[in-house]
């Protein structure tokens, strides 16, 4: 694990999950150059690690290890005492027609994008303070339906659900803090996309759409709770 325990940064203490590549790695960079201390989570952590920040700690980190969890719980009360910031932005895309698609193909891809999602969130709830930010990112597959993109039925659904769940906490949560948002992603150029879709073109990069997350996780709490930001810049 990458740390520096003597390094006391004024920034806020940020959780980023799915930070090897793509969004996620792109948040860390940005939110670290700012000045923020940032706990970066991904089955592969070399690459965070290889940026050589202060700020940047990491370890392997699976959605699906329950004893991970626990690691995340650990780190936070011997590092950090408090969280300000968790951003759930780690997920799987499946491209299967829904025939095809078999019940442990749907158990996979609920378990890191809705059942991660869910016990992250968990985990960490206990240090955030009241003014704090949990941000989930979704899909506008989950709001619309893939109306661009067929073989999408458990991706779509999934963050369909976790918009729910992000509703549900902000009310549950409305009293005594933090505050919950999700963000429904249009179309973004990064490696699940091309893996999933070859040859497709989004005209939105990772590191573009890494830009609005991390402002929106530092001020969006300002103005919104319990609230579904579409993020496109098409229609559908």
């Amino acid at each position: 694990m990458q740390e520096n325990t003597n390094v006391i940064m004024k920034g806020k203490n940020i959780i980023i999950t799915g930070t090897s590549r793509g969004i996620g790695f792109e948040l860390v960079h940005i939110l670290a150059s700012k000045g923020h201390n940032v706990l970066a989570l991904s089955r592969n952590e070399q690459p965070v690690s290889n940026l050589n920040f202060d700020n940047i700690f990491s370890f392997p980190f699976d959605l699906s290890n329950e004893e991970d969890y626990n690691k995340v719980e650990r780190f936070i009360k011997k590092e950090w005492k408090h969280v300000d910031i968790l951003i759930n932005n780690a997920g799987t895309l499946l491209n299967k027609p829904f025939a095809e698609t078999s019940m442990t193909d749907f158990e996979k891809v609920y378990k890191t994008n809705v059942f991660g999602v869910a016990e992250m969130t968990r985990t960490v709830l206990p240090f955030i303070k009241k003014d704090g930010h949990v941000v989930t990112i979704s899909s506008m597959g989950g709001v619309q339906g893939s109306v661009k993109f067929s073989g999408l039925s458990a991706y779509s659904s999934s963050k369909g659900a976790v918009i729910t769940l992000t509703e549900l906490l902000a009310e549950e949560y409305k009293d005594i803090g933090p505050s919950f948002n999700v963000l429904a992603l249009g179309a973004v150029q990064t490696e699940m996309l091309e893996e999933a879709f070859p040859g497709y073109k989004a005209s939105v990069s990772a590191i573009e759409m890494a830009q609005y997350i991390s402002e929106f996780s530092i001020n969006g709490n300002k103005y919104f709770n319990g609230k579904l930001i579409q993020v496109s810049n098409t229609t559908p």
